[in-house]
C-alpha cells in the first residue's frame, strides 16, 4: 500500500471520529479567552493519545507533543480553538443544518471546529504512521485567533522548542469541497485598528454657532481620510480603510459633546501599514483642530496583526503533497484581504498556511464566514486532514534538519 493510499484509508476507517469530535466542537462553542471547556477537552483527548500536553501560562491555549524518539525536524500544526459571539441560525442558505450551537449567542460562524477536528485528527494518525516519519510534532492549540489574545503567550511558549516549520490551515466557503488554495508570498492582510472620539462642547440644537459639533468636524475628517489615501500612499502597496461605525449624538435639537468612530486598515506590506496608521492620526487630528476639536485615539488604533506570508519553498512542498494526494485540487486565489493572528508563527520559523474548501452549494453550506447562516459541508475536513498528515510525513521524513 502507498503512502497516499495508506493515508486515505486512516482517514476513512477514523470517519466515525472526525465526524464525532467535529459535531462535539460545534455544539459547544466558546468565545475567544474563554475556551475552558474547549481546552479541557482537547487536553484530554490528546493525553488519551499518548501525547505530552503542556499548558501555556496565562492562556487557554496549550501544545501536545507526539515525539518519535528519533533524530529529525520539528513542525508544528496549528489550530486556534475560539468561536464568535454570534446567534446561529438553524438554517444554512437552503435547509435545515444537521446541527447548531447549544451556547446561546455563541457558534462557530469561522469553521475553528473544522481546524481543531484536524489538529487532534493529525496527531491520531500520525501517531498510527510514525515508522513513516523522524523528529518530533507540537500540536499548537492557539487561545483567542479572531481577538490576537493568545499569539504572544504561544510563540513565547514556542521560542525554545526548535521549531523548522508551522503548518496552518483554514477552511474556506468560497471554495468547494475538495479544492483547496495555496498563496505564495503574502497571503492574509496585516490590520491595524481605528477607534477614536473627536471631542468638542455640546450645546442646544437651536444655537449651533455656541457649540463646537464634533459630528461636523467627524464627517470632514472621513472625506479627508478618503482623499489622502488616493494621494498620499504608494499605490502599488495598497492599504484600505474600511469604516465600521460612527455614532454621536441622540437627538435632533442636541449637539452632542463627542463622536466615536471605528474602522480598520488593511495591508500586505507592515511598513506601508504604519505609515497609513501614522498618517490617518495626523489628518484626524488636523482636521479636529480646524474645527475646533480635540482628538482620542484609544488603545485599539495600533497595528493589531502582521500580514500572513507564506514561506514559498515551504508552498512548494505543500503544492507538491497536495498534487500527489488530490489531483488537480489546486485552485488559483489572489490574496485576502481578512487578517489572521498566525502571522505570530513567522516570528520563529518559516510558515505555511492552507485553504481547503467546505463550500457546497446544492446544500446552502455557502454563507460567507462571521454569519448566523455559515455552515460547512463535513467532507471538506477529510481532505484538509489528508493534507495537513502528508505534509507533515513529508517534512518530517528526513532523519537530519
Amino acid at each position: 500500500m502507498t503512502l497516499v493510499e495508506k493515508i486515505k484509508e486512516e482517514i476513512k476507517l477514523n470517519k466515525d471520529d472526525i465526524i464525532k469530535t467535529r459535531r462535539y466542537l460545534h455544539e459547544n462553542p466558546e468565545v475567544s479567552s474563554k475556551e475552558f471547556e474547549t481546552s479541557k477537552y482537547l487536553k484530554n483527548r490528546c493525553k488519551d493519545l499518548g501525547l505530552i500536553v503542556e499548558d501555556v501560562d496565562g492562556s487557554t491555549g496549550f501544545t501536545a507533543l507526539f515525539d518519535t524518539g528519533r533524530p529529525g525536524k520539528t513542525l508544528g500544526i496549528r489550530t486556534d480553538l475560539d468561536a464568535l459571539a454570534i446567534e446561529e441560525d438553524s438554517y444554512n442558505l437552503k435547509e435545515k443544518k444537521i446541527l447548531v450551537s447549544k451556547n446561546p449567542g455563541v457558534s462557530h460562524a469561522c469553521g475553528h471546529d473544522s481546524h481543531m477536528t484536524i489538529a487532534l485528527m493529525s496527531g491520531k494518525i500520525l501517531k498510527k504512521l510514525e515508522k513513516e516519519i523522524n523528529g518530533k510534532i507540537y500540536l499548537i492549540f492557539e487561545e483567542a485567533e479572531e481577538t490576537g489574545a493568545g499569539i504572544d503567550a504561544m510563540v513565547s511558549h514556542l521560542k525554545d522548542k526548535g521549531l523548522d516549520a508551522v503548518y496552518g490551515n483554514h477552511q474556506s466557503p468560497t471554495l468547494d469541497v475538495g479544492k483547496f488554495s495555496i498563496i505564495e508570498g503574502p497571503a492574509y492582510a496585516g490590520c491595524a485598528g481605528v477607534d477614536f472620539d473627536v471631542i468638542g462642547r455640546g450645546g442646544h440644537g437651536s444655537r449651533p454657532d455656541l457649540a463646537i459639533n464634533p459630528l461636523i468636524a467627524t464627517a470632514q475628517i472621513i472625506t479627508s481620510l478618503n482623499s489622502a489615501w488616493n494621494n498620499q500612499l504608494d499605490l502599488e502597496k495598497p492599504v484600505s480603510l474600511g469604516i465600521g461605525a460612527i455614532n454621536g449624538g441622540s437627538a435632533a435639537n442636541v449637539i452632542s459633546d463627542s463622536a466615536n468612530v471605528k474602522g480598520t486598515l488593511r495591508f500586505f506590506d507592515l511598513e506601508e501599514g504604519k505609515k497609513a496608521l501614522d498618517l490617518l492620526k495626523n489628518i484626524t487630528s488636523l482636521t479636529a483642530k480646524a474645527h475646533g476639536c480635540q482628538v482620542r485615539f484609544n488603545d485599539y488604533t495600533k497595528i493589531v496583526a502582521e500580514p500572513v506570508i507564506n514561506d514559498r519553498s515551504l508552498v512548494k512542498k505543500v503544492k507538491k503533497n497536495l498534487e500527489d494526494l488530490y489531483k488537480d485540487s489546486l485552485v488559483a486565489s489572489p490574496k485576502l484581504w481578512i487578517s489572521e493572528s498566525f502571522y505570530g508563527y513567522s516570528k520563529l520559523c518559516p510558515t505555511v498556511f492552507v485553504n481547503f474548501g467546505t463550500r457546497n452549494e446544492a446544500k446552502g453550506q455557502a454563507s460567507d464566514l462571521h454569519t448566523a447562516k455559515f455552515d460547512l459541508d463535513e467532507r471538506g475536513i477529510d481532505y484538509g486532514l489528508g493534507l495537513a498528515i502528508k505534509f507533515a510525513i513529508d517534512f518530517l521524513k528526513e532523519s537530519d534538519k
